[in-house]
């Protein structure tokens, strides 16, 4: 349990600024904080840095960047502000929304200027939601990748990350300032450091099932597919010390990831064209909406399964990402000639599927919105040999947590800064609103990588 403790002694060993969570939150705040001039230590949990991070297609959005401008793609901050305002309903903090779609770009070419993150720009497709091309992602397309890079990087700038250190209880004077961290070991040892100040980069409560039941009930079956980590230390630390908290309810769930096999598969699977059917081979909802707010529509189907079909073009696309490579690798990706032989694969009723592909193909040709609200104006046919991929809804991360301000400061719930509490990523709230259907592609790492640079530079 995460807890806050009041002492009365000086700690014996102390640094300017403590991290929890080496995630990309809170290694792109020490690398930042580092070249800030402060001495800086990364505690995290776990035996090596991974977190959400190493479990996401580690694509971060972005607008007015070099990348952006080498391809003749026209984005501005604002634009990227506006949508995604669009996507939460106006329900996000406006001005933190400017913060982080202002911060993002230049964060990225100073990643990858000071610390040798060869970023490039998805152009293939785009993410629901976004009016321009904007994902930015390394050459893997593959979160594992970002981590490692900026472990690497971490290294190379001499931070000290210590791992197997599960960060329990915030240590407070007599006035109630942080002054230090207790962590135990996995042999069940602890010790204390200090600090002068302290950035929470420790994510959400996604892995925390009553939290989650608390939070967001309709995912509370769903399978979790981020990390066990996420306990919601920060949330429970910062309602400890009368910190404000936004949107708990918000998330990012995901409509596609392969079953039995756990692994995610890129939207553009459907974007490109394809679609989603039940066990029945019925269509159920708007795929196009986007894959977090589909998680709960394929929860809903019998035994909260569906199929993801499109074909060899979007396959190819698809195959730019790691993930979709292993799936293939693992036999999750179904491939068939006809309809015929896909339904037989997929042990679904041969004339529905039928049907349900000639509505689709019907919606095509006539460039219209079908029955469910989708368009398909512009969308091209999906051609032989055809592709399946039986697929579970699923949570990934949480959305709502601490409120800050525009230095990342946590905020109490009048309204004042606790000044030296500082929060990134899933700790903090984020720009998502209220519930799934908020979340726009890439929201996650946005806020982790924009946050932990404003952060880290913060003094």
């Amino acid at each position: 349990m995460s807890t806050i403790e009041i002492i009365d002694r000086t700690l014996e060993f102390a640094v300017d600024c403590l991290i929890i969570g080496a995630g990309a939150a809170g290694l792109v705040a020490a690398l930042s904080a580092i070249e800030n001039g402060e001495s800086v230590l990364v505690l995290e949990r776990d035996a090596v840095p991974q977190g959400s991070t190493a479990l996401s297609a580690g694509l971060i959005p972005a607008a007015s960047t070099r990348w952006q401008t080498a391809l003749g793609i026209d984005d501005t901050p604002s634009r990227f502000a506006a949508d995604i305002m669009h996507k939460a309903h106006d329900e996000p903090d406006a001005a933190l929304v400017k913060l982080v779609t202002t911060t993002i770009g230049p964060t990225l070419e100073w990643l990858a200027d000071q610390h040798q993150l060869p970023f490039s720009l998805v152009d293939n497709f785009t993410y629901p939601g976004h009016s321009r091309y904007r994902m930015h992602g390394l050459p893997s397309r593959a979160g594992r990748e970002l981590i490692d890079r900026l472990r690497t990087a971490a290294e190379a700038a001499s931070i000290d990350i210590l791992c197997d250190a599960h960060a329990t209880t915030l240590l407070l004077d007599d006035d109630r300032r942080i002054i230090g961290v207790r962590f135990t070991r996995p042999d069940g040892s602890s010790d204390e450091i200090g600090c002068r100040r302290l950035i929470l980069a420790c994510s959400g409560y996604g892995g925390n099932p009553a939290l989650v039941a608390r939070h967001i009930p309709q995912m509370a079956s769903a399978t979790y597919f981020g990390h066990v980590g996420n306990q919601g230390d920060a949330l429970n630390w910062g309602e400890q010390l009368g910190a404000a908290t936004s949107h708990l309810g918000g998330h990012q769930g995901h409509g596609s990831v392969a079953h039995p096999a756990g692994i995610l598969i890129s939207w553009a699977t459907i974007t490109e064209g394809g679609f989603q059917v039940n066990a029945n081979g019925e269509r159920f909802s708007n795929e196009a909406s986007g894959y977090s707010e589909q998680a709960a529509n394929v929860l809903a189907q019998p035994d909260g399964i569906a199929w993801t079909i499109f074909d060899a073009r979007i396959a190819g696309i698809a195959a730019q990402f790691e993930d979709f490579r292993n799936a293939v690798a693992h036999g999750a990706v179904l491939e068939a000639e006809d309809i015929a032989s896909l339904a037989v694969g997929m042990r679904v009723p041969a004339d529905t599927l039928a049907a349900t592909f000639a509505e689709v193909a019907g919606a095509k040709s006539e460039q219209r919105m079908d029955r469910f609200g989708r368009s398909f104006a512009g969308v091209p046919q999906l051609v032989p040999p055809y592709r399946a991929v039986k697929v579970t809804g699923a949570l990934f991360h949480t959305q709502g947590g601490l409120v800050i301000d525009d230095h990342a400061r946590v905020l109490r719930q009048d309204g004042t800064p606790i000044d030296n509490l500082f929060a990134a990523g899933g700790a903090a709230c984020g720009v998502s609103g209220a519930d799934a259907s908020g979340y726009l592609s890439g929201n996650g790492l946005l806020t982790a990588v924009a946050l932990g640079r404003v952060a880290g530079l913060a003094r």
